[in-house]
């Protein structure tokens, strides 16, 4: 059987596999996005905590995928919730790298002007700060979603959702005739989800970012 026949026997179970794909990387960037940026918020201000927080996400990034679920199956057991929590962990690191950046680069004349008006340090952040801090923080979470489009096919191994099925089942079946439609199918829908995924971020960033301060 060729590809193309492959792929027309089998789109419906791909559209399915290719949507738990997509939902599970979702859902763990707005997460990962929440959390990336209050740790951001949080740590900017003081050099020392700044570097923590950059070297602690780093460090989770470190430890193998495969690695990762393992250590969390006996925690969480099998399924979404290793997957959840291992691609939540790995995509901190952009978004807080980049929160940070964003944040200390915000020129210190309009926060002093601000405070000088009468506003408060959680209006400045929230009304000053945050919103020109949002194109490296998007930027952040750009890279982060292309990391995990890579990495949510490894849940496969531990029966979590999405087109690392498709993959795990050809290489366990490697010699079928269907083993290489199998692998070469799910490796494709995860490049055309993450350019679906960046296409859409590229227009956030178009709808949200002021022309004035786009990078």
């Amino acid at each position: 059987m060729n590809f193309w026949d492959y792929l027309g026997n089998r789109h419906q179970q791909l559209l399915t596999d290719a949507y738990q794909h997509a939902s599970a990387v979702f859902q763990c960037m707005v997460v990962a996005t929440a959390i990336g940026v209050l740790i951001g918020v949080l740590t900017y201000r003081s050099e020392w905590a700044g570097n923590l927080a950059t070297t602690a996400t780093s460090t989770i990034l470190t430890v193998p995928s495969l690695a990762m679920i393992g250590l969390l199956i006996p925690v969480v057991g099998l399924g979404v919730a290793p997957t959840v929590t291992a691609l939540t962990l790995y995509g901190l690191l952009p978004i807080v790298r980049n929160a940070i950046v964003g944040l200390r680069g915000v020129d210190p004349t309009l926060v002093d002007a601000a405070k000088g008006i009468g506003m408060s340090r959680v209006h400045r952040l929230v009304r000053i700060e945050l919103p020109l801090a949002w194109p490296p923080i998007l930027t952040g979470i750009r890279v982060s979603t292309q990391m995990l489009m890579g990495i949510a096919a490894i849940a496969a191994y531990a029966s979590g959702p999405g087109l690392g099925n498709e993959i795990f089942r050809g290489i366990a079946s490697l010699g079928s005739k269907n083993a290489l439609n199998q692998v070469l199918a799910g490796t494709l829908g995860i490049i055309v989800l993450a350019l679906l995924f960046d296409a859409a971020y590229v227009l956030i960033g178009r709808l949200t970012i002021p022309r004035g301060i786009r990078v």
